[in-house]
């Protein structure tokens, strides 16, 4: 099958009435954002987001924006009082494939200037703009669970957070010896290995720091957001001298008068093999001082299983990656399925008009074709649920059984659930 849409389908979020524009209250106007405003973007931001850090350090930190994308609300009097802005996530995974996302980020309102309809207005310029530049699909994380969902978001993806005990036991794996951890301080000559084996990953919802700002970003390390730990250190896992995985980590000493209760904050981990993580997660869970290891991790990474004792680690769910269809037809046909599918899914979509029909989803390993129809619905959902199972993390099945999808057709439900499905559990490994 084809990765293609038929012209139907292809054109249709681009009718007039595809995207309506939320109108703005008197007195506001929609601006772009160019980096000559970088300060008042930083002073806003302090006032979305409280900070603890002085904005004059904040001002002097190099910005991930891509200006181009950035977008603000003012006032008539030239006050910037709301922003927005996109990452562009060209390659961005999806199951089986890879497609254009918008990564919506920087969304925030002057808490003076809340409850008169900005954020709607800003939601819709992204919408609109994402489409124009062909993106089908936006993906966010979260400041506020709450928020998104009323505008299409579902919860796509979710990890782990656990704190583990210094020592615990971990299961052998063969070949883990043949792994030589090697710590460091993070340097700028490090962002050419991380950025190699970060894209190398192929899991669904795994976006890459693609821009240069976004990368240089990520390895800035002030003191004033280390909260009393160390400066950034990686953790290079190397086999047959080639760099096969790394993580990020930073250790916060401690002392109590029964001796020193330090912790590790690790992020980021990426990982060739079960070799790799075995030995990388026994150099990390055992450093000299410390008392515990605070890491998130997806849902089955492979430190799940190699815990002898999980439940020492207190693992917490929460949400990783939202994703919201933009343009139904062209997102479902961007990706691939599990099992050959063919099945009518009668989808609402308050926001995007154009989404709220019925599409013929006839899909497999190999493709997938999507077209509008007349024929009657097999599965009846919103675009949020339709967003929450994109990726293959959330379970139509699952969603049905809490009530939010409609199984019209028996039978359909369980065979649209396994084709949705993936083996690999989506997420990605940084907040953006």
């Amino acid at each position: 099958m084809q990765g293609t849409l038929p012209h139907e389908s292809m054109t249709a979020m681009t009718q007039p009435d595809a995207v309506p524009a939320a109108t703005l209250p008197l007195g506001y106007r929609v601006v772009d954002l160019p980096p000559s405003r970088h300060r008042e973007v930083v002073t806003l931001d302090t006032w979305a987001f409280p900070a603890t850090v002085g904005e004059e350090a904040l001002a002097a930190l190099p910005s991930p924006l891509t200006w181009e994308r950035a977008r603000g609300v003012e006032t008539d009097d030239g006050e910037l009082v709301a922003m927005h802005g996109s990452y562009p996530f060209s390659h961005f995974p999806v199951p089986g494939a890879r497609t254009p996302v918008s990564g919506l980020t920087w969304v925030g309102v002057h808490p003076a200037h809340r409850r008169r309809g900005l954020l709607r207005a800003m939601i819709h310029d992204h919408v609109q703009r994402s489409l124009a530049r062909g993106e089908a699909v936006s993906a966010l994380f979260a400041a506020e669970p709450a928020i998104y969902g009323r505008f299409g978001y579902g919860l796509a993806a979710y990890d782990v957070r656990l704190t583990v005990p210094r020592g615990a036991a971990l299961r052998p794996v063969p070949g883990a010896e043949r792994v030589r951890v090697r710590l460091e301080r993070v340097e700028e000559r490090h962002g050419e290995l991380v950025q190699e084996l970060h894209a190398a990953v192929d899991r669904p919802g795994w976006a890459t720091r693609e821009t240069p700002e976004l990368r240089r970003a990520y390895l800035d390390d002030p003191e004033a957001f280390r909260e009393g730990a160390e400066a950034l250190r990686i953790a290079v896992a190397e086999r047959d001298g080639r760099p096969v995985g790394y993580a990020f980590f930073r250790r916060k000493s401690a002392w109590e008068t029964a001796g020193p209760r330090g912790t590790v904050r690790v992020r980021d981990v990426v990982v060739e093999d079960a070799a790799v993580a075995r030995a990388l997660w026994g150099v990390l869970l055992d450093l000299d001082l410390m008392a515990t290891t605070e890491a998130w991790v997806l849902q089955d990474d492979p430190l799940l299983h190699l815990l002898v004792d999980l439940r020492s680690a207190e693992p917490r769910l929460t949400d990783n990656v939202w994703v919201r269809l933009l343009d139904v037809p062209a997102a479902l046909a961007s990706r691939r399925y599990a099992t050959e599918v063919d099945v009518v899914l009668a989808v609402r979509d308050d926001l995007l008009p154009a989404n709220a029909r019925h599409w013929r989803l006839r899909g497999g390993p190999d493709g997938a074709v999507v077209d509008a129809t007349d024929a009657p619905a097999d599965l009846e959902l919103d675009v949020r649920e339709l967003g929450a199972a994109y990726l293959g993390g959330s379970s139509l099945a699952a969603l049905a059984a809490a009530g939010l999808v409609t199984e019209a057709r028996p039978g359909s439900l369980a065979r649209a659930a396994t084709a949705f499905g993936w083996p690999v559990a989506p997420g990605c490994s940084w907040v953006f």
